[in-house]
């Protein structure tokens, strides 16, 4: 398997971390994880900016994917199945997906008030 599918495959499992959150079967530490993981894929702001040559897409390259791998391993297999079946029904049903840009509205919050209490912390 090349990097290229490597990448898909990884990327195919947000959706999948997604569902395992909402699932009510999910162990505590799992969702939280799979919160962490599915908000910061997400996110507009990454923890490196992309601008900062080759170090800005570390995070996209080895972060995320260790993240991912990481909660994966926490949620039973059960659960990650049946939620790898509702991410891949709801792909096949959504073909068109709209853009819901006051999703990022929480995130964006988020960052702003961290952003705020390191501020605050050096001043």
């Amino acid at each position: 398997m090349d990097w290229k599918a490597k990448v898909k495959k990884i990327k195919s499992e947000i959706p999948t971390l997604f569902f395992a959150l909402k699932d009510k079967d999910t162990p505590i530490i799992a969702k939280i994880m799979a919160g962490i993981t599915v908000a910061y894929a997400l996110s507009p702001i990454d923890l490196i900016p992309d601008f900062i040559p080759i170090l800005g897409y570390v995070d996209d390259v080895i972060l995320l994917p260790v993240m991912i791998g990481l909660t994966i391993k926490l949620i039973p297999k059960n659960i990650l199945e049946k939620s790898r079946c509702k991410a891949e029904e709801n792909s096949k049903k959504n073909k068109k997906i709209t853009k819901r840009w006051y999703y990022a509205i929480p995130v964006i919050l988020c960052w702003c008030i961290l952003i705020a209490i390191i501020i605050c912390a050096i001043v």
